[in-house]
C-alpha cells in the first residue's frame, strides 16, 4: 500500500521520522511511504483536506489551530513522536542561575518560522508572573539570522533549536540559559490525518504506527553517533560530530516518546500555551484531537525494534 506522508519541513527535532526511512521499517510493515511536501508547515494540514496526502506530521498545534479556524475539518493524531519542547533560549554569556524575570531588561529574538515555540514560551513566562508584552522582543527575525545577531552581540538572547544550538556552544558564542524540554512534557509533533481515513485505512496506519514504535525502540537503544549516522543523508550540509552533538542533546532532553502513545498531559500543556497566546479560544478536546487505538495496539503487540 502506498502512503502519501507530508513532511512538516526539514528540523533536526524530526530525526525519527527520517530515521524510520532510513530503517526501512515501512517496508518491512508493508508500505510504500512517499515523503512529500516540506515547504509550509502551515499546508500540511491542508494537504490532508484536500486529499494531497494521506498522512502527515506536524504539531498538533495544527490541528487544534484548525478545529478553531473550521470546526468540522475532522483531523484527528494518532502516533506521537516529539513529546517535549526542542526550543533553547541561549544566551550571549554564562547565567547558570536563568530566570526568567532576567529577559525583563534584555533584548531577545524569539522564532519567527513557526508560532509554537513563542506560545509555549510566553506561556512559561506568564506562569512565572511576567507579561511577555512588557519584553524588548524582535520576533521576525529567522533563526539564521538570529544566531548571527547573537554572534555579532545585537541580542542578549534568542530563541533557537538544533543545530544552531551546537553550532554555538561549539564555537563559545552561545550558552544555554533554558531547554524548553525541562518544562516537562508538551505534545510537539504527531502523524495526523482525517478521521474517515484512520477508518477506512486502518490496517495501513496501524503498520504505519508499528513501524515507528520500531524506530522509537531503535533510537533509545542506540547512541548518538549511530544515529547521526543513520540519519546523515537527510543534513548532507551537516558535519557528523555536529549532527551526533544535537543529537546527543535531544536524547539527554527526553523529547523523542518511547512509544506512541498521545499523552493528556502534554497535550493539555500545548492547549493551555496556545489559549493563553491568543492562538486559540474555542479550540477542541483532547477526545476530538487525539485517537490512541492504534498506539495501544502496537504497544500491546511489543514489535521488536528495527
Amino acid at each position: 500500500m502506498t502512503i502519501t506522508l507530508f513532511e512538516n519541513f526539514r528540523a533536526l527535532f524530526y530525526a525519527p521520522f527520517y530515521a524510520a526511512h532510513a530503517l526501512g521499517v515501512y517496508e518491512d510493515e508493508g508500505l510504500d511511504v512517499i515523503l512529500s511536501g516540506g515547504d509550509s508547515p502551515a499546508v500540511t494540514a491542508t494537504s490532508l483536506l484536500s486529499g494531497e496526502a494521506d498522512v502527515s506530521w506536524g504539531g498538533p498545534m495544527r490541528v487544534l489551530y484548525t478545529y478553531e479556524t473550521a470546526p468540522d475539518c475532522d483531523l484527528i493524531a494518532f502516533c506521537e513522536v516529539v513529546t517535549r519542547d526542542p526550543f533553547y533560549l541561549i544566551g550571549n554569556r554564562p547565567n547558570p542561575g536563568f530566570k526568567f524575570a532576567d529577559l525583563t531588561d534584555m533584548r531577545i529574538s524569539t522564532v519567527s518560522e513557526v508560532p509554537t515555540p513563542w506560545l509555549c514560551l510566553q506561556d512559561d513566562l506568564r506562569r512565572a508572573g511576567i507579561d511577555p508584552n512588557s519584553l524588548s522582543r524582535v520576533d521576525n527575525n529567522t533563526m539564521a539570522e538570529s544566531e548571527a545577531a547573537l554572534r555579532a552581540g545585537d541580542f542578549d538572547a534568542i530563541q533557537i533549536f538544533e543545530p544552531y544550538v551546537s553550532q554555538l556552544l561549539e564555537d563559545g558564542a552561545g550558552f544555554v540559559w533554558y531547554a524548553a524540554a525541562n518544562r516537562g512534557p508538551t505534545s510537539y509533533t504527531t502523524f495526523y490525518t482525517t478521521r474517515n481515513a484512520l477508518t477506512e485505512k486502518r490496517d495501513d496506519l496501524l503498520a504505519m504506527t508499528r513501524a515507528m514504535y520500531r524506530t522509537q525502540k531503535w533510537l533509545h537503544a542506540h547512541n548518538a553517533q549511530e544515529f547521526a549516522e543513520l540519519i546523515k543523508s537527510f543534513f548532507p550540509n551537516l558535519p557528523l560530530t555536529l549532527l551526533a552533538a544535537a543529537i546527543d542533546r535531544y536524547k539527554t532532553l527526553g523529547i523523542w516518546g518511547a512509544n506512541p502513545r498521545h499523552a493528556q498531559i502534554g497535550f493539555d500543556r500545548l492547549d493551555t500555551a496556545l489559549r493563553s497566546g491568543g492562538l486559540i479560544k474555542r479550540g477542541a478536546t483532547y477526545a476530538q484531537c487525539i485517537d490512541t487505538r492504534l498506539a495501544d495496539a502496537v504497544i500491546t503487540e511489543d514489535p521488536p525494534p528495527a
